[in-house]
């Protein structure tokens, strides 16, 4: 597996980027790979099937500048800007049995993804007593786990969303981290989901959640280690990314789709 560390200027490229690196790779003519991608700038992503006005305060987004986008797969809408992490992972289906349906990938995907940043929250934890308890180092207690079918919480407060989309032979798996995030903003422009897993019991996004606190570049480096993810990938389809910019991504009729 290669790796993509690339991040364009601006939302539209960014989505567009992981739908024709899918694309790619379900053609057989791209590798298996992890991109990840770090916004800049503040915008909403609502997943595939979401109904703009039911998820998105749109009132507040046009005050603040804030674009509203639709990506290519599922799950629900989020906030992204500057403190987030995001990471696509584009697989063939043939790599590994776990792949086959919707349901196991997510819970393959998860588990590892889970396993990977368990090491850097304890490391950090350990960091942070150092500093405030004269180096008497204690046991840090905390439960990350895979919550809803695709959270990752600890102490069952979220701090990463993802999502798939699947192809004939290839598929598309897809997150964010909320590193150090402004969750303050999330209030603002996102109402309470119209979905809820059930541990999230009603909670606002404030009680909800949380973050990681832990920099992108360990992040990073666990997530390149589970997926063994070596080689930087050298090229990319860029013709596809802005073809997909100018016909999808910085179209109202795919952003605003399911609307009245």
């Amino acid at each position: 597996m290669k790796y993509l560390d690339l991040t364009f200027p601006t939302p539209a490229e960014n989505l567009a980027c992981d739908e024709a690196l899918l694309d790619w790779c379900d053609a057989g003519d791209g590798l298996e790979m992890l991109r990840f991608w770090a916004p800049q700038q503040h915008f909403v992503v609502v997943g595939y099937s979401n109904r703009v006005e039911r998820e998105v305060n749109v009132a507040a987004c046009q005050e603040l500048g804030m674009p509203i986008l639709r990506r290519c797969s599922g799950g629900g809408t989020v906030l992204q800007g500057p403190g987030c992490l995001n990471y696509s992972l584009i697989l063939r289906m043939d790599s590994y049995p776990a792949l086959q349906t919707v349901t196991s990938t997510n819970r393959f995907v998860m588990e590892r993804n889970r396993a990977a940043l368990g090491p850097l929250l304890t490391r950090s934890s350990r960091r942070k007593e150092a500093l405030t308890s004269n180096f008497q180092l204690s046991t840090f207690n905390f439960r990350l786990s895979v919550r809803g079918h695709t959270d990752l919480a600890i102490d069952g407060r979220k701090f990463s969303g993802n999502a798939q989309r699947r192809k004939r032979q290839a598929v598309l798996f897809q997150g964010s981290f909320l590193l150090d995030f402004d969750l303050t903003l999330i209030e603002k422009v996102l109402p309470v989901p119209s979905k809820q897993p059930d541990y999230r019991q009603s909670r606002s996004h404030a009680e909800f959640l949380t973050n990681l606190k832990v920099s992108a570049k360990e992040v990073k480096a666990a997530l390149r280690q589970a997926w063994r993810a070596i080689g930087e990938l050298k090229g990319f389809p860029r013709e596809q990314t802005q073809k997909l910019v100018l016909e999808k991504y910085s179209n109202e009729a795919w952003n605003f789709k399911n609307s009245p």
